[in-house]
């Protein structure tokens, strides 16, 4: 299948979806006067915003309402957020339980005409249930199944959010509709062609595992091109405390797998990770970090982070962790 033909299925099929979940998106309330405003929960969101309104931007207030490197899983919205949310024209959010308030910023909102992006509702069946795996900090027993919402961390997710957003921007500005979509396929592109250079690096990579003493948010990435991993806690996991049982089981992993390196996430506690490499056989391994995107702000943005940049990086990452 052709690069256009792809696209024209995802941008139908994220279509498809918005219109099953999302009410607004049923018509078109065409271009605004003044500028559109998007209000986005976390930086991938705004960045997305970023590459599809490109040219466009100048039309469109948009708001990343996760700063200072807080993220999505301790973030409380201020009532100020609530007031940005409340009169916007698009709101995008993940739809997982750490953002379980939109629901309510949504019911007391102002602008009946606000078009809403639910990631876990287009992505559908899709989504997968959080994985408790053999080795992890076991769960308190009031904690129930989740749904695992690190969404964001698959190309091939990305590109199904891209053709929502597109679709959610020419519903809102129809004027500009043609530039959203054309800006989409470009920025499609160059997310299908890093996912082929995950996918060249991975079916030739010498290691097939990852062992995190961390949380694990990157199960969506992992699950793209087939890797295996073991990790201290779950992806949403709010402990930062592990038992001997996790270390020892750890670290005889990375014996039993000739691992080198222990993975953490962006801003970790390195110690976790320090005490499975003390306990290896070895004791010589590296720490290297995979950035789950979760701390970046607007901030970062203007200093020229993306979200290809830093999925980019992370490959570099992947290439020393599994080379």
């Amino acid at each position: 299948m052709t690069a256009s033909l792809v696209l024209a299925a995802l941008l139908l099929l994220a279509s498809s979806l918005l219109l099953a979940v999302l009410p607004g998106c049923a018509h078109n309330v065409g271009a605004r006067s003044g500028k559109l405003s998007v209000v986005c929960t976390i930086f991938p969101q705004y960045d997305w915003v970023r590459q599809i309104a490109g040219g466009i931007s100048e039309d469109i207030e948009l708001t990343i309402l996760l700063k200072n490197k807080i993220d999505l899983h301790s973030y409380e919205p201020s009532v100020d957020d609530f007031a940005k949310i409340s009169a916007c024209d698009l709101f995008i959010y993940v739809g997982g339980v750490s953002d379980a308030w939109a629901g309510d910023a949504l019911k007391e909102a102002k602008n009946k005409d606000m078009v809403v992006i639910n990631l876990m509702q287009v992505l559908g069946e899709a989504a997968k249930v959080e994985e408790f795996k053999d080795g992890m900090t076991a769960l308190d027993e009031e904690d129930g199944e989740e749904y695992d919402e690190h969404v964001w961390l698959s190309l091939r997710n990305a590109r199904l959010f891209c053709g929502a957003i597109a679709e959610a921007l020419s519903a809102l500005d129809s004027d500009n509709a043609g530039r959203y979509m054309e800006n989409c396929a470009a920025y499609d592109a160059r997310l299908a062609a890093l996912d082929a250079d995950y996918r060249a690096f991975v079916d030739g990579a010498a290691v097939r595992t990852l062992l995190f003493g961390d949380r694990f948010p990157f199960r969506y990435l992992t699950e793209d091109y087939n890797l295996d991993y073991y990790a201290a806690f779950l992806g949403c996991s709010a402990e930062t405390e592990t038992g001997f049982g996790t270390i020892a089981f750890l670290a005889n992993k990375m014996d039993e797998l000739h691992l080198k390196h222990v993975m953490v996430t962006e801003n970790a506690d390195m110690s976790i990770a320090r005490t499975i490499i003390s306990n290896s056989a070895e004791k010589d391994g590296d720490i290297l970090v995979l950035n789950s995107l979760q701390s970046v702000t607007s901030v970062d943005a203007a200093d020229g982070e993306t979200y290809l940049s830093v999925m980019g990086s992370n490959l570099d990452v992947l290439k020393v962790a599994l080379g």
